[in-house]
């Protein structure tokens, strides 16, 4: 069944959830290991498995918004974790949020609105075929390790954009891929969904994502990854899903299509706004 009014609660709790686990991740990264240790030590204390499960619900109700809606209205709802997420950081930092915060804070929370009421996004309905499947997973392998190469040795905030871009990217295939699984269990089930590559697949780019976001968390600020995470994500779901699955808005005239592009364009610029803002 079909309902984007479903889908919008059921990502917007997402979002909630995934802000909560992203800071407490976040907070365990940076104060839980010395500077010579491995960004992935944190997975031996059990305060971080239980951020991971908190990640998990947050995708469990992904996945849920995903059977309802397309990822053209699923991902706008998401990048709004990013909001959260400073609103939660800055009060567990015991600080202010900055007026300029708040400014594109509202922006980008009126631009996704615009994104999801005015475009209406409908579900596609393309069958895609191997080839586009195999070159797609196989450029995001490419990109994701060449990015990880390249960031390796650089300064911490190159490091921390670089992979928090990467890592988003990796989870807007994960989306992408997560949508066809889900649309093969309200077809056929459990059975006819494990029986996709998709279904392994989000498993395999949840394990590489993870990872990324660990790094990417362990080189800067939070302010510099995430806020590089949360445009590489909607970039990459909301293209994939329009080019690749054949996801459209419902709008039919040049000011509405004007307008649908002004607002994404004004949420990547209101994230690119609050990454510098948190960064100073």
């Amino acid at each position: 069944m079909h309902s984007n009014v479903y889908a919008v609660i059921l990502a917007t709790i997402s979002a909630v959830l995934i802000a909560a686990g992203t800071v407490w991740r976040h907070q365990i990264v940076r104060g839980g290991h010395a500077d010579d240790a491995s960004p992935l030590a944190s997975v031996k204390r059990p305060s971080w498995w239980g951020s991971v499960g908190l990640a998990l619900l947050a995708y469990a109700f992904q996945v849920g918004a995903l059977a309802f809606g397309s990822l053209l209205v699923v991902q706008p709802i998401l990048v709004l974790s990013l909001m959260l997420t400073l609103v939660l950081s800055a009060r567990v930092d015991d600080r202010r949020m900055t007026v300029p915060e708040v400014f594109w804070a509202v922006v980008l929370t009126a631009c996704v609105g615009v994104v999801v009421v005015l475009g209406r996004p409908s579900a596609g309905t393309r069958e895609v075929p191997a080839w586009e499947w195999a070159g797609v997973t196989a450029g995001g392998a490419v990109v994701a390790a060449g990015a990880f190469a390249f960031a390796y040795r650089r300064s911490p905030a190159t490091k921390a954009l670089t992979l928090g871009l990467t890592c988003g990217a990796v989870f807007g295939l994960l989306a992408v891929y997560a949508k066809v699984a889900v649309d093969a269990f309200t077809a056929g089930g459990a059975s006819a969904m494990l029986t996709t590559w998709q279904f392994w697949a989000v498993l395999g780019c949840a394990v590489v994502g993870m990872a990324l976001q660990q790094y990417a968390f362990d080189a800067g600020e939070l302010g510099l990854s995430l806020p590089a995470s949360k445009v590489g994500e909607p970039l990459t779901a909301l293209a994939l899903g329009y080019a690749l699955l054949g996801e459209k808005f419902a709008v039919g005239s040049s000011w509405g299509w004007g307008l649908i592009g002004a607002s994404i364009s004004g949420m990547l610029l209101a994230t690119a706004m609050l990454a510098r803002e948190a960064a100073d």
